[in-house]
This record gives structure tokens, C-alpha cells and sequence, in this order.
């Protein structure tokens, strides 16, 4: 029975950890995501965070194409002088970068005004990178609300002057975020790195 309380005390402990975890990401972010493309203040590169542009039904994957408005309205409004879309491109035939930039380039957008990361495995690499490896140490971070704070949080801790603009949510919060906001807390915790850095392409 001691022991079962034990575990219970202990689960209870994880919970109300993730919950407070969620909470103060969001706090830490409040103030820099915008909705309204004329509020929001100019940068000169956009990072517009990767997803599959394909659903597993084959249909258009809804955060991909919102995102990829939000960031041709940024750039038409002169928000942003430059998109980097960082995505991931680890496996033959799955090129997230790439497929933004072809949809980019469809909406108008000038070939010269994309960059392309392929080593953006996940939100840290995509937010490190953009400093690390693209020189920036001020950006507006293109994703849905939900992500944009989380990023955000990542931005703060590696010293990134970071805004966001919100792309239309395609449901509320997933319940994964609860678990991926415990995870940034603790790779900002111990500091963790992204799995690739290499030579820098500064944006000039």
C-alpha cells in the first residue's frame, strides 16, 4: 500500500509538471506571437518551421498549407525580406524544404528570396540553426500558434531576438504538445544541441 501511494504521489508529481511546464511556455511567449500581419514588427527572414506536405490520407496536410500562406502574406506585406524554410530532408524521397519552396515560388514568391535548411529535424535544430548556421540573430518563426510559442521558448533561451506569426490553427492544441513543451523544457535544461550544425550560409 506504501508503495502504491508512493507511485500514485509520484505520477501526480509528473502531471502537474507537464501541466505547469505547458502553462509557462505559453507565458513566456505571450506577447511576441501576432495574428494580424500589420502589427506584427519587420524582420529580414522569416523561418518557416517544416511539416509533411501530404496527410496520411494522401490529402494536403493542413498545417503545411497554412503555413505556407502565412508566409507568402508575411513576405507581400513586406514583413519579411527573405523565407528559410527549415524541414526535414533525413530520408530518400521526404524533402520537406524543397516542397515549400516549389509551393512558394508557385504563389510568387522570387526563387532568390527562399533558403532552404535540410537539417531541420525538429523545432531546437530549425531555431538553432537559424542563428548558428544563418546568421540571425533576430527572427519571425512561421507555425501555428501552439508551435510558435514553444519555439519561441527555444529562440529565448539561445539568445534569438524571436517574433511569431500565427498560421491558421487546423484544431486547437494537440494533446503531443503537452509532452513536446516537457521536452524543450528539458533540452533547454541540459542545454541540448542540434544533431547537425556545419559550414554557415550567412543571409546577407
Amino acid at each position: 500500500m506504501k508503495k502504491l501511494k508512493i507511485l500514485v504521489l509520484a505520477g501526480l508529481c509528473v502531471v502537474l509538471g507537464v501541466f505547469i511546464t505547458f502553462h509557462w511556455v505559453s507565458y513566456k511567449a505571450k506577447e511576441l506571437n501576432y495574428n494580424d500581419v500589420d502589427n506584427i514588427p519587420k524582420n529580414k527572414v522569416g523561418l518557416l518551421l517544416g511539416a509533411s506536405k501530404l496527410a496520411p490520407n494522401g490529402n494536403i496536410n493542413l498545417f503545411y498549407k497554412y503555413r505556407l500562406d502565412a508566409a507568402v502574406a508575411l513576405y507581400k506585406a513586406g514583413k519579411i525580406d527573405y523565407i528559410l524554410v527549415s524541414g526535414d530532408n533525413g530520408r530518400k524521397g521526404y524533402d520537406e524544404p524543397t516542397d515549400f519552396k516549389n509551393d512558394l515560388i508557385a504563389k510568387g514568391i522570387p526563387a532568390e528570396r527562399i533558403i532552404l535548411d535540410y537539417a531541420g529535424f525538429r523545432t531546437l535544430d530549425s531555431i538553432v540553426r537559424a542563428k548558428e548556421i544563418f546568421g540571425q540573430n533576430a527572427i519571425t518563426i512561421i507555425s501555428q500558434k501552439f508551435h510558435n510559442e514553444r519555439a519561441i521558448y527555444i529562440a529565448q533561451h539561445f539568445g534569438i531576438d524571436a517574433v511569431a506569426f500565427n498560421a491558421k490553427d487546423v484544431y486547437k492544441i494537440p494533446v503531443r504538445e503537452y509532452l513536446a513543451r516537457t521536452k524543450a523544457s528539458l533540452d533547454v535544461m541540459f542545454n541540448v544541441q542540434p544533431k547537425f550544425l556545419g559550414e554557415k550560409i550567412i543571409i546577407q
